[in-house]
């Protein structure tokens, strides 16, 4: 158990049986009444964030999370399996709790959060930016476009994103995982 007067960035605590990282907190001390703490906590499994009051020295569940490095390596009927890299242990992560699924390969680097004490994988994030082939595209016409037109495109994954006009078949472009958008071509 841990007080209010504990709390630092990036704690986690457990409340009602849901886990939550502190972002920022502010303790107050009012000129009129007790002292209170302010925070702000962002939900670990859905990423929302959430706005509490907390009186001071109110004792609260501490959980300790882990932010491990995993490589995805296959597949199968029961989730998607990875690897840690320094221990070779492999785990089986749902695909529900991974974001941006659609854009992960063989071998791609993921960073799970997993609950110390029950080593249950809560989420896992992949890097902000990927950089994939584009399999498939139809050609653009020239001259047949007003300003920031797009197309679809299909990556290497099977993933459909939209992109510029110049980009053909073959090329590697880098895509934000977090909302899918095209960001740039790759650098070679």
């Amino acid at each position: 158990m841990a007080t209010t007067a504990d709390f630092k960035n990036g704690m986690c605590l457990d409340i009602d049986g849901t886990y939550y990282e502190i972002v920022e907190f502010l303790h107050v001390k009012p000129g009129k009444g007790p002292a209170f703490v302010r925070t702000k906590l962002r939900n670990v499994s859905n990423g929302r964030v959430l706005d509490k009051t907390w009186s001071s020295g109110v004792k609260v569940e501490e959980v300790r999370i882990e932010r491990r490095p995993y490589q995805f390596l296959y597949r199968d009927e029961m989730g998607l399996v990875f690897m840690h890299p320094d221990t070779f242990d492999q785990i089986t992560i749902p695909a529900e709790a991974i974001a941006g699924v659609q854009f992960l390969k063989d071998g791609d680097m993921v960073e799970a959060m997993v609950h110390a004490g029950t080593e249950e994988v809560l989420t896992c994030e992949l890097p902000a930016h990927v950089t994939l082939e584009v399999t498939y595209t139809e050609p653009a016409v020239k001259g047949n476009t007003a300003t920031n037109a797009q197309k679809n495109a299909t990556v290497e994954t099977g993933a459909e994103v939209q992109v510029p006009l110049f980009i053909e078949q073959g090329e590697q472009i880098v895509i934000d995982t977090r909302d899918g958008v095209y960001v740039s071509r790759a650098k070679e």
